[in-house]
């Protein structure tokens, strides 16, 4: 008889384990986001289609189109490399993203985002974005991040210095 509750106390610990281990597994599918760069999301517009999807581009300023009154933010964004260690092989985020935006050939697509307008919103940034695609191929924005690396860069000298 020693052995029988034994055997339910390892019993019940196996079966509280799986259950961790299932809500865990179960709770990262359901908010699990694909992480596309303009050229994919370009290339793969079918599968990508109604997807929750992040998207990495850099801000082309001309296109920047923002109403107030409705807090619509329409914006276009170029294709940038999806790689950090390609991206410091070409000269770091800043010389990326001004060649991104500066190159007309580089694959774009147009965002809307509907919210207040970032401070950081302007000319080569690097908008960090979470939605779908429309079928109209435009990316409708949940979430917007922005990286601004050229306001950074002159930080950290007069940091240093001080």
């Amino acid at each position: 008889m020693s052995q029988n509750p034994r055997i339910k106390f390892i019993l019940g610990g196996v079966m509280m384990l799986a259950a961790v281990v299932y809500l865990i597994v179960s709770s990262t599918q359901v908010s699990a986001q694909y992480f596309m760069t303009v050229n994919e999301l370009k290339e793969k517009r079918s599968e990508a289609l109604g997807r929750e999807l992040r998207v990495s581009g850099a801000i082309v300023g001309e296109s920047i189109q923002y109403d107030p009154q409705t807090l619509t933010l329409k914006f276009t964004v170029a294709h940038v490399p999806g790689d950090n260690a390609q991206i410091e092989r070409e000269g770091g985020l800043g010389v990326v993203l001004h060649e991104a935006v500066t190159d007309p050939t580089r694959a774009r697509i147009d965002v809307v985002y509907v919210g207040v307008r970032p401070d950081l919103m302007r000319n080569e940034a690097q908008a960090i974005m979470t939605g779908k695609l429309g079928e109209d191929g435009v990316f409708y924005a949940d979430e917007l991040l922005l990286k601004c690396p050229t306001k950074y860069e002159e930080a950290v000298p007069e940091q240093a210095e001080g």
